[in-house]
């Protein structure tokens, strides 16, 4: 996939449960709306911690909140579907973070769709989010901050792009017949230098956007759909009580 603090106690319950949290202590919610079962992902940037393992099960209409120590952190997090047991085997039809339940810091399988967080940053306590299909789409998103000071905009994708994604674009599972469950990016179907903006490509001059990307934009003006998209697409909330990642919103 594309692009420290220590916690003091974490344990990972119920997904309908509550972790016991500081007072004024950042949470990050994860809550599935779909109407299937997802596992998250969570995959700290260098450097940070891993959150709840990397991964677990959230069954339709249940949450799970994180509790995040008051120390700068940042990464991402998506939804993995279509999981199952072969055996010792665990594997997920779309997001898959290498055979495994809790991703412990590996990142997901493009396509997904992406959630970009940042906590705990700069002179107000920011926390900065984002959602990005840049690396294609797997499930509709959308990140909503509580409690925070400012403008901090609920943002995302509501849209399931499964049901339009074009031809050349669709992650059929089994290929090349099986059911649609994700929707590639230009760079994941074509791997060109020019539509994975890379090499001369991988700056703002000269990375733009496409027919495939422009697709994503269309359905989802407010994500990121390409490597140099709009910068202000990552938006700076301060001081929020809660990071709220809402699966199928």
């Amino acid at each position: 996939m594309a692009n420290s603090f220590l916690l003091c106690s974490f344990f990972i319950l119920l997904a309908v449960t509550t972790h016991s949290s500081p007072a004024g202590a950042l949470i990050l919610t994860l809550v599935n709306n779909c109407n299937y079962t997802v596992w998250p992902g969570i995959q700290p940037n260098a450097g940070h911690p891993v959150l709840g393992g990397g991964g677990f099960t959230l069954h339709t209409l249940s949450h799970l909140s994180i509790p995040v120590p008051d120390a700068h952190w940042s990464g991402r997090v998506w939804a993995r579907t279509g999981c199952s047991y072969a055996g010792t085997g665990f594997s997920c039809v779309s997001g898959d973070c290498g055979g495994r339940l809790q991703c412990n810091g590996a990142g997901g399988a493009a396509p997904a769709t992406l959630a970009q967080v940042e906590v705990h940053h700069g002179a107000n306590d920011y926390a900065s989010y984002g959602v990005s299909l840049v690396d294609g789409f797997n499930v509709a998103m959308t990140v909503t901050p509580h409690e925070g000071k400012g403008v901090c905009p609920v943002v995302g994708c509501r849209v399931d792009l499964l049901a339009t994604c074009p031809h050349v674009l669709q992650h059929r599972v089994p290929a090349p017949h099986g059911p649609v469950v994700a929707c590639k990016s230009g760079c994941e179907a074509f791997h060109t230098d020019e539509l994975c903006c890379r090499n001369h490509f991988n700056n703002p001059q000269y990375c733009k956007p496409s027919v495939y990307s422009t697709f994503f934009k269309h359905a989802c003006p407010s994500t990121f759909t390409f490597a140099h998209d709009a910068p202000s697409l990552m938006h700076h909330c301060s001081s929020p009580r809660e990071l709220k990642v809402i699966f199928c919103h």
